[in-house]
């Protein structure tokens, strides 16, 4: 795997110098976007800082395509303002943007090489580069993505990583102000899309240039992102960094969306500061943290982490006896199913350590569990 230490500094400062641009890199002022009678993007009010790596989440549907096209120029928004550096490039065309766009399918000439496909905008640009400075500007793409000494070869001939960072490179030898990404992963398969995420990261914090990744994947957006923008029914419902929108979601459709938790339903009984008492359909009480705007009287849900969740051979106050349905042993960790009598099937997930005082257990075998209040959030049930 190549890492961080690798990339060659000089070829980033030659391709773009020290950016410390100040402000917001772009904006989406009020935006909407309906085709005919389907409103794909609704009221987005967003503010895309300079250098900074920021995720659109969310299942298929939710308007996150449309809003990344429309940052590119590929559509315009029907309602709003889409800005770049304070300037309102609604009408602007997509080749008049200083934005780039990676593809899922990489969108490669197969019949140029790695250097003509790397060179390939520069050659269209007015007035005209000369060969020798197109020559300078793909030398140092390719250094910059790390692979030196490839111009000659053919894409077809290139590994699915190769190909994602002839794309990158392609994408910012233009040196643009926005390198949108368009699931661009997706394609790979499970170690490389690892591999491939560190090479992200590494590369947009060297070169600073701000990156716009859309995605279904939670844990690629967790993984990458400064910010990421939960969207829904094309609507940003929650944005944050990856820990805030983990520990701290608004609704049960973030805190399901990003990561996996259980869900009880309840009702809130009492919400007296920053946590709340809440019934289950136990019948018992529970306390837990508030997050969200919820009241008291709410039908609302618990949500709690399966890695929160604590198992034991015992009965302790407070713990809830259940069975297991299931047990998977993954390495670093193992999986449970358990089923209690009144909140149903639990999802619990066990390291290495705590789990081997229990590895004799299986299924139809009793076991307590438990977890702490601050471990639980009292969330609105959306």
């Amino acid at each position: 795997m190549l890492r961080s230490p690798e990339i060659n500094e000089n070829a980033a400062y030659a391709l773009h110098g020290d950016r410390k641009d100040h402000g917001p890199v772009a904006e989406l002022r009020s935006v909407s976007k309906t085709f005919g009678d389907v409103r794909a993007v609704e009221h987005i009010d967003l503010e895309i800082a300079s250098g900074e790596f920021l995720s659109f989440l969310g299942p298929s549907g939710c308007g996150k395509t449309t809003a990344l096209r429309m940052l590119a120029g590929f559509e315009a928004p029907t309602t709003g303002s889409v800005l770049i550096d304070g300037k309102d490039v609604s009408a602007l065309e997509a080749f008049k943007r200083p934005v780039n766009m990676v593809f899922q399918s990489y969108a490669l000439f197969p019949h140029l090489t790695v250097g003509g496909n790397v060179g390939y905008g520069l050659k269209q640009q007015r007035p005209k580069i000369s060969p020798q400075v197109i020559e300078d500007k793909v030398t140092k793409a390719l250094e910059t993505v790390r692979l030196s000494g490839f111009q000659d070869r053919r894409v077809w001939e290139m590994s699915g990583g190769q190909q994602q960072r002839v794309a990158l490179a392609r994408a910012i030898v233009n040196e643009p102000k926005l390198l949108l990404l368009d699931e661009p992963l997706a394609a790979l398969d499970r170690k490389l899309r690892k591999d491939m995420q560190i090479e992200l990261q590494d590369l947009q914090r060297d070169l600073g240039i701000t990156f716009v990744l859309v995605t279904h994947d939670q844990e690629e957006a967790l993984s990458l992102s400064d910010r990421i923008c939960v969207m829904r029914a094309g609507r940003i419902v929650q944005t944050g960094t990856p820990q805030e929108l983990y520990d701290r979601p608004q609704t049960r459709y973030v805190a399901d969306f990003v990561g996996t938790s259980n869900f009880f339903e309840g009702k809130l009984m009492r919400a007296p500061d920053t946590s709340g008492i809440l019934v289950l359909a136990d019948g018992r009480e529970y306390q837990a943290a508030l997050s969200g705007p919820v009241s008291e009287g709410d039908d609302v849900c618990m949500s709690v982490r399966p890695e929160q969740i604590r198992l034991q051979r015992g009965e302790t106050p407070d713990s809830l006896h259940g069975t297991i349905l299931n047990r998977i042993f993954l390495g670093e960790h193992t999986e449970y199913l358990i089923h209690q009598e009144s909140l149903g099937s639990i999802s619990v997930l066990a390291p290495r350590q705590s789990d081997e005082g229990l590895s004799d257990l299986g299924k139809g075998d009793g076991i307590w569990l438990n977890w702490k209040p601050e471990a639980a959030l009292i969330l609105k049930n959306d």
